[in-house]
């Protein structure tokens, strides 16, 4: 019977062990935690006409157009637009990644960083290139554009949309 309590006993200091482990390992999911609610990436488009800046889960935190991006056509500042903000969101996703991996990658064996970015090079069809935080040189200014002609036809007014007969 003294082999057997003895055996009880290794199991249950093993099983203490394990929880001390684990315990230490749950500490610091505080320090993680606001980690991730300061993160914060922020990038700027190649041509420099769009800086997007994205904070943990992917938000959108801010978003500056220089004057320059008046004279982008609609269509092409728009795709600039969105091009952007993927990026950022990108980049503050393998941000928040390495931070988890930072507090339990070793302890699960598991590379949240790695995972990440084939997930995001399968999203968007490439590999996925480390966000670029700084600014982007600008290229050479186009002249301007003269405006096009405004309709005067439009009623831009706050009232109501119906009229009363």
């Amino acid at each position: 019977m003294s082999a057997q309590m003895d055996e009880l006993i290794a199991q249950f200091e093993n099983f203490r062990s394990k929880v001390r482990q684990a315990e230490a390992r749950f500490a610091g999911v505080g320090d993680m935690q606001e980690r991730i609610a300061r993160l914060e990436t922020t990038v700027t488009s190649p041509d420099g006409t769009v800086t997007v800046t994205a904070g943990a889960g992917g938000t959108i935190t801010g978003l500056r157009l220089t004057a320059g991006a008046t004279r982008v056509e609609a269509g092409q500042l728009s795709a600039t637009i969105m091009d952007t903000i993927r990026r950022a969101v990108a980049g503050a996703a393998q941000q928040q990644a390495g931070i988890v991996d930072d507090a339990f990658g070793d302890a699960f064996g598991v590379d949240v960083s790695a995972q990440v970015r084939e997930a995001q090079a399968e999203a968007f069809g490439t590999t996925t290139p480390e966000p670029a935080s700084e600014e982007q040189p600008r290229p050479p200014s186009r002249p301007a554009r003269r405006p096009a002609a405004v309709d005067e036809d439009d009623d831009f007014g706050q009232g109501p949309i119906l009229r009363r007969s």
